[in-house]
């Protein structure tokens, strides 16, 4: 179940919100749970101090409090992964959105086509981003890994080396038998010696894969084609 919460100072907006989350939720044939704010101090409390969580933030920009912006920076730490929409009527907030790793920022003036559209691509990317595990089992010990924690996966000797966003973990095994066992869309080779998990992927510069954590591989020439054709291919199937 999806938990999504929404804010804004105008009980009319959250209203409308909901509603338009509501058919979108319907729509996708998913399931979700919403919790209303019109006080932008009530969630951040809910969040920081009881500990809240939620997958989805529908924000309005202008609130009194704190507005969307200082709510989106304070959430930030305790809900890395969280997906946050932003709404507002001034179109200048937009490039400060994107600095916060915002998922989609919707003007109000267009806000009837570009809100359900938004809502829609975040809860696919949300449940695409959920589910599948990685087990890497020896004779003293099991270890589980979620598929969306994997950043990447690197040749260490006769290893392959899982980089997370828990740390790392090895498995005696070659690269090509990982990726067989892995057996998903998400994974692709940016070179021989390394594989990437392209919902990380935030950028393609200088020929290297920026990922969220912070960190880049190197993506070689002769997969450089390749990889870009795979992720616009997979996004365009996918959101």
């Amino acid at each position: 179940m999806l938990r999504i919460a929404i804010c804004d100072d105008e009980s009319q907006y959250v209203e409308n919100h909901a509603n338009v989350i509501e058919q979108v939720l319907k729509q996708c044939g998913s399931v979700g749970e919403l919790s209303k704010y019109t006080h932008s101090d009530n969630l951040l409390y809910d969040i920081t101090e009881d500990q809240f969580f939620y997958d989805l933030i529908l924000l309005d920009v202008e609130m009194p409090e704190y507005s969307g912006m200082e709510l989106a920076a304070k959430i930030k730490p305790y809900l890395p992964n969280v997906k946050i929409i932003f709404i507002t009527s001034h179109i200048e907030y937009a490039i400060d959105a994107f600095e916060l790793s915002v998922f989609r920022y919707v003007p109000k003036n267009d806000m009837e086509k570009r809100l359900p559209v938004a809502i829609r691509d975040a809860v696919k990317l949300i449940e695409l981003e959920s589910g599948k595990i990685y087990t890497i089992q020896t004779n003293s010990r099991l270890e589980k890994i979620p598929y969306k924690e994997i950043y990447y996966i690197e040749r260490d000797g006769k290893n392959a080396r899982f980089v997370t966003e828990t740390g790392e973990a090895k498995v005696r095994k070659s690269l090509q038998q990982v990726y067989e066992e892995l057996d998903s869309e998400e994974f692709l080779f940016v070179e021989r010696g390394c594989i990437v998990n392209m919902i990380h992927i935030v950028q393609i510069k200088d020929g290297m894969a920026v990922l969220k954590n912070g960190e880049a591989c190197a993506i070689s020439r002769s997969h450089l084609q390749t990889v870009k054709e795979q992720i616009n291919a997979y996004w365009g199937a996918h959101i």
